[in-house]
């Protein structure tokens, strides 16, 4: 019998990220150590934002760069300021994490118009309805970013094998804030790969959240107080996940619970103890470090093409593959 425990080998993004940054000890420590570089996250509430920005400043740290971290504290005004104090201070490069898509066309705009070279990290800038996940706007020197589509898709996998098939199954989505692109995406990959596999199934409820295990469980406990016999209920990420669980716990459900944005140690924890079926690896630390490598190479090699978009391989996460996502954030 196979060991289901085997480590799969290591993605092509990080392998990359290893190869530079191990490259930086020999050709580019010395003038590394002249530059600043700026990263401006969301809001640091958030653990997925906290190991963007550790992955940022690990990786800075072994190229000898120096760096300055804003926390806007979830407020679309202070990420526009800190953009102008970073500016100010005339660092070699910023790299964000937009609170607003369409807002974060300015602020790649006024980085451009100041002649420094912008990084934008895990979600989209521009609007979605119009501009692919991998089409970054215009202005960036690349978009670092979780292929939200996908992730959701290989949720959508996940569930497609765990479905009834004597049945229209019905299904029940916990949703991040609206305000984020990734949700249309997470939501529309889901669907598409349901849809791939020939699934009967209907969408019988869909709910936002803030992205909190308080609001997961409320809106959990509402799905299953309106709808006794979900077969499925699929989170925008593991934090919803982790009250769903709870709250399907406490109605003595027996659906099942997957997700994707996975990953992390609370949701590691879920899979192991039976609480969650599975959900898929998203990488907030490599992310930070893919983000860190872009901005090195937009300064230190201006003729690096523009308006790329980099991301990495989204495995699955169950308990038989649960080591395929090392990060645990």
């Amino acid at each position: 019998m196979k060991n289901p425990t085997k480590q799969k080998p290591a993605s092509p993004a990080a392998l990359l990220t290893s190869a530079f940054l191990a490259s930086l000890v020999f050709t580019g420590a010395g003038f590394a150590q002249e530059l600043t570089f700026g990263y401006i996250p969301a809001s640091l509430e958030y653990p997925y934002n906290v190991s963007t920005a550790q992955g940022f400043e690990e990786a800075a740290a072994a190229a000898g760069v120096k760096t300055v971290v804003l926390d806007p504290r979830g407020s679309l005004e202070k990420q526009s300021n800190a953009i102008d104090d970073l500016l100010t201070q005339d660092v070699d490069a910023i790299g964000f994490l937009p609170l607003d898509s369409v807002a974060a066309e300015g602020f790649v705009d006024k980085i451009n118009e100041a002649g420094k070279p912008v990084v934008a990290i895990a979600l989209q800038v521009g609007d979605s309805a119009t501009r692919a996940v991998n089409d970054p706007y215009p202005g960036l020197s690349a978009l670092v970013a979780t292929d939200n589509y996908q992730a959701g898709y290989v949720s959508g996998e996940m569930a497609a094998g765990l479905l009834p098939k004597d049945r229209k199954a019905k299904i029940a989505i916990v949703m991040g804030d609206p305000a984020y692109t990734i949700v249309k995406l997470d939501t529309d990959g889901f669907k598409a790969a349901l849809d791939k596999a020939g699934a009967d199934y209907e969408i019988i409820a869909e709910q936002p959240t803030n992205w909190t295990p308080e609001q997961g469980e409320a809106v959990c406990q509402n799905f299953l107080t309106a709808n006794a016999d979900i077969d499925l209920i699929y989170s925008h990420a593991d934090d919803m996940a982790i009250g769903c669980a709870r709250a399907i716990d406490a109605a003595g459900s027996k659906a099942v619970l997957i997700a994707t944005g996975g990953g992390s140690k609370l949701g590691h924890d879920a899979i192991l103890a039976g609480e969650m079926y599975g959900s898929v690896c998203t990488r907030p630390k490599l992310l930070g470090a893919l983000m860190f490598q872009a901005m090195y190479e937009a300064v230190t090699k201006p003729e690096t093409p523009k308006g790329r978009f980099v991301s990495y391989d989204m495995p699955q996460i169950t308990k038989a593959t649960i080591d395929a996502c090392p990060e645990q954030w």
